[in-house]
């Protein structure tokens, strides 16, 4: 089963979207084992709503699109991994200690990959 795990950052702190160094060496610890055990398809993080955004929406026949950065939106997707694992238990622990890297709040959103036969 494939899980996507996204990860919501608050778009109007700078403090989220600059990483320090430390961040960056826990990451690298956690980027070891997610690559060892196997599971990681992809992973990516996103740049603030502010480095060039779009919302698309579409209502009633009317479409309408709204250019970042978004004063309304306190907090957006600020990067997912992709993970193939057994279940959503195993897909909750990966994000989980995703999650413990922070030194901040962080909220993780983890949705299984809609896959066809």
């Amino acid at each position: 089963m494939r899980y996507m795990m996204m990860h919501k950052l608050n778009d109007s702190n700078p403090a989220h979207w600059t990483p320090t160094p430390e961040f960056f060496a826990k990451f690298a610890g956690y980027m070891d084992a997610v690559n060892k055990a196997g599971v990681l398809l992809a992973a990516e993080g996103l740049l603030p709503s502010s480095a060039g955004a779009a919302t698309i929406t579409k209502r009633n026949g009317e479409t309408t699109v709204v250019d970042g950065p978004f004063a309304e939106a306190k907090e957006v997707v600020g990067g997912f991994g992709i993970v193939q694992v057994r279940d959503l238990a195993e897909a909750v622990e990966w994000a989980s200690r995703f999650a413990e890297l922070f030194d901040h709040d962080i909220e993780i959103e983890v949705r299984r990959v809609s896959e066809y036969e």
